[in-house]
């Protein structure tokens, strides 16, 4: 099958695929999907800086799946691994062990690539191409915001703030006390300060989040106003004071059992969503943003859209 084509994100909080189609119209529809949460990093050493044995023989597994998947389809296929394997001291190990083991060659890419790849998905799901949009992306062990005024980038920064990273060095058991909320939040303001404060001038059009913080935070908020969660919340929008409100029920929920009991809380994220959800609040505060619409297609479909346009201009 020529036309299908497998992405896989390598992050640090999950590994995901895609097994998507090309439709005559240029348009692309998703056949299949597989998810696996392994945080990468977060068993050893401090920061992200090094995964685990464990961790390495649980990828393999799981890509090795994938990879069987994909080949059930005749999918192109292509692995891709972001701040985790990047910064990891034995990522050649890594990368070495997954291609031994599973024929998987994994492309680690730097953040500036990471984050026009998270906006060609966005770009395709919300058709932005005729207006200047940031576009956020909170992952496990790093954040992308990244500015394109029509199809033009202004900016693109990768920030070492991450939902896990921050939840190992701030709230390693998962419980939250005012005093290591602060200092979160501190360590949050002080990295975007350095990383973002030159752009702050930018106006935008409009304001687009994707990737798994910010759909938790829309689901959440959509439960909170008694709305019914839709399958793909692609196009729905929050804003600051929804999102102040969530952020306080979640912050003040000190436990990760306490969390679970937020109407819409996903089971696997109720440990790291308090990091992520101090980063956006620090995002919103920073570029001053009223609302944000939120994208369901982010790098893995990035993925699939830049292995189709390099398809297409090699074909040409």
């Amino acid at each position: 099958m020529d036309n299908c084509f497998a992405a896989v994100d390598i992050g640090t909080n999950s590994f995901h695929m895609i097994i998507a189609r090309l439709k005559s119209d240029g348009s692309i529809k998703i056949i299949d999907r597989e998810k696996e949460v392994i945080r990468l990093g977060s068993h050893k050493g401090e920061d992200l800086s090094f995964i685990s044995d464990e961790e390495m023989e649980h990828a393999v597994k799981v890509l090795s799946r994938f990879k069987n998947l994909a080949d059930s389809y005749g999918a192109k296929f292509r692995a891709v691994a972001t701040s985790a394997v990047r910064e990891a001291k034995n990522k050649s190990r890594f990368i070495g062990r997954v291609e031994k083991s599973t024929g998987v060659q994994v492309e680690v890419i730097d953040g500036r690539a990471e984050a026009e790849l998270i906006y060609l998905g966005a770009e395709k799901a919300l058709s932005l191409a005729d207006n200047n949009v940031l576009c956020i992306d909170i992952g496990g062990g790093s954040t992308e915001v990244i500015n394109v005024d029509r199809m033009r980038t202004i900016f693109a920064e990768s920030i070492k703030i991450g939902a896990v990273r921050l939840s190992k060095q701030y709230f390693p058991d998962y419980t939250l006390t005012n005093e290591k909320i602060l200092q979160c939040n501190n360590h949050i303001e002080f990295l975007l300060k350095d990383s973002i404060e030159k752009h702050l001038e930018n106006n935008f059009d409009l304001v687009v989040g994707t990737s798994g913080t910010i759909e938790a935070i829309a689901a959440m908020i959509l439960k909170q106003n008694h709305e019914k969660v839709p399958k793909s919340l692609n196009s729905v929008i929050f804003n600051k004071s929804q999102l102040e409100i969530i952020s306080y029920e979640i912050l003040e929920a000190k436990t990760k059992n306490d969390r679970l009991k937020i109407p819409g809380m996903e089971e696997k994220r109720a440990d790291i969503i308090p990091a992520g959800v101090l980063i956006l609040n620090q995002i919103f505060k920073f570029f001053r943003i009223k609302e944000v619409r939120v994208s369901s297609y982010a790098l893995r479909e990035g993925i699939i859209l830049d292995m189709i346009r390099k398809l297409q201009s090699h074909q040409a």
